[in-house]
């Protein structure tokens, strides 16, 4: 077998582990807390989950990456909102990450932690997913 063969058949499901391990960072995160943990820091978890939601609405061969070619704008401004909407949650997870660790009074930096790892993992399995999926 060829790896291209490989990766559509196991990619998907090696995608959803991903996707599931991030969330399992972040439940751990959430029921470990010995504080209420407050919803903006579900934020980004939940916008990562979107943009990679995003990513895969659109296929590789969909795309035509001619200069010359002005036919497929929107699926390229549709891809790129969905980078814009997965950066933006990762730095806002950092953000939240860096919160933590700087008041005392709020979650623990566990909770941070796991927020930037559920980020991480939810957009690498976008990637993965689209990877495999689009053929």
């Amino acid at each position: 077998m060829e790896l291209g063969e490989l990766l559509a058949i196991f990619g998907p499901g090696v995608a959803g582990a991903v996707f599931g391990t991030g969330w399992w960072f972040w439940v751990d995160a959430v029921v470990c807390s010995s504080v209420k943990v407050p919803f903006v820091h579900y934020l980004p978890g939940i916008f990562a989950s979107l943009a990679g939601l995003m990513f895969n609405c659109v296929g590789k061969d969909d795309l035509d990456y001619s200069p010359y070619d002005e036919g497929e704008w929107r699926l390229k401004l549709w891809l790129f909102i969905a980078y814009v909407v997965s950066f933006v949650s990762l730095a806002a997870s950092v953000g939240l990450l860096v919160q933590d660790a700087v008041v005392k009074s709020g979650p623990s930096a566990w909770t941070g932690v796991a927020g930037v790892l559920q980020c991480v993992f939810v957009l690498i399995s976008g990637l993965i997913y689209w990877i495999s999926h689009s053929e």
